[in-house]
């Protein structure tokens, strides 16, 4: 089924549907892993995105029951070069076509995804329309030019949980009231108070591994009740969207710092450097892949990480905040990781937990334990 994407500048790019018909809007960006493609179709940081595969051939190891990243696919649709209609894994449910189907997200193959990409690098993430109803080039970027860009927008609040729950074993266990009581696992030393902006499962596994009881809090959370709950440590997860736009979580978590242990990553890097009275800006194209240099600065080694994020935080900006650069992107100079000098604070703008992704950077969640201990 003939499918055709055209992007905010008026580039048309044409390919086939592989779930059958459908439509998709949002940003446009591309993803460099080879593999992984399961758990970044599932990472709520893609919310409101079209991904565009670099690796030219997807689906080859079909789609499972474990290696998800929240509980459904995130991504607004998906682009490939080539799809493999027929997958072999012995860990293999069912194939990448009918995962995207049963979700009504559309995955379109056949498109240059080298001239996509390059495209994308030179000028920039662009607003996309993808469609197999609607093949008029003009129709569909008249239709593109009233869609809101990513810059001001808050993406992170709607796919935020709704109510607070534990984190036991990969279940999640409601929980109807925020009080001292609500911790059940004596045996566990850390009990640590999550912040959802759209946090990964893996994550939470990597803290729940390391002792941690884990009590996932919606973003809107006050610090007030947070508190109360008299954890060891709170967790700032990552998530879609403008940090900036997130208004609410920034002055909760100035009134958490200095009193608490905390740990952020990707959007929860930003939300920090925005509570110290930093500044975010909008990157070009954005990282998004699971083979970015990081150098860290303590040491002086270089990190192969996982990478998905379309802002960061402007480091001058931070100047007078008491916050030191411990990480920087190789690629670009850009600030990948910072810690306060004198409060119990950190964070990464870069996922540590991977999946999909090396794993060099998983000692710094030994890093939060022992901040906490």
């Amino acid at each position: 089924m003939k499918a055709l994407l055209v992007l905010e500048d008026g580039t048309a790019f044409e390919g086939c549907s592989f779930t059958g018909r459908g439509e998709a809007i949002g940003e446009v960006v591309f993803n460099t892993s080879m593999t992984g493609y399961q758990e970044i179709i599932t990472d709520p940081s893609y919310k409101g995105q079209i991904v565009t595969m670099t690796y030219p051939l997807i689906g080859n190891y079909g789609v499972n029951d474990e290696d998800v990243e929240s509980s459904r696919i995130q991504v607004e649709g998906l682009i490939v070069k080539e799809y493999c209609p027929f997958p072999s894994n012995w860990r293999s449910k069912k194939s990448l076509a009918e995962y995207l189907a049963e979700a009504k997200v559309l995955g379109v193959e056949g498109v240059d995804t080298r001239a996509l990409t390059r495209r994308i690098r030179l000028y920039g993430a662009m607003k996309g329309i993808v469609s197999t109803e609607d093949l008029d080039p003009s129709s569909l970027l008249e239709r593109l030019r009233s869609f809101p860009g990513m810059e001001g927008r808050d993406l992170a609040t709607p796919i935020s949980t709704k109510k607070p729950y534990l984190w036991q074993g990969g279940k999640m266990k409601p929980v109807d009231d925020l009080k001292p009581s609500i911790w059940v696992e004596r045996e566990k030393p850390y009990k640590v108070v999550v912040y959802d902006g759209g946090v990964k499962f893996n994550i939470l596994r990597e803290l729940e591994r390391r002792g941690c009881e884990l009590l996932v809090v919606p973003i809107w959370t006050k610090a007030y009740e947070v508190l109360s709950l008299k954890p060891t440590g709170v967790f700032l997860s990552n998530g879609p969207g403008d940090p900036a736009a997130i208004k609410g979580i920034i002055g909760e978590v100035r009134e958490l710092l200095g009193k608490i242990p905390i740990f952020g990553i990707c959007l929860g890097h930003q939300i920090i450097g925005l509570a110290l009275g930093g500044k975010t800006f909008k990157l070009k194209f954005g990282h998004r892949g699971a083979n970015h240099p990081v150098k860290n600065l303590d040491n002086g080694r270089v990190e192969i990480t996982s990478q998905n994020h379309g802002f960061c935080v402007d480091v001058n900006s931070l100047a007078g905040s008491g916050m030191e650069v411990t990480h920087v992107n190789l690629n670009d100079g850009t600030l990948e990781g910072m810690r306060h000098a004198k409060l119990p604070l950190f964070s990464v703008q870069y996922h540590p937990e991977a999946s999909p992704g090396p794993h060099d950077s998983k000692y710094l969640f030994d890093d939060f334990i022992k901040l906490m201990s």
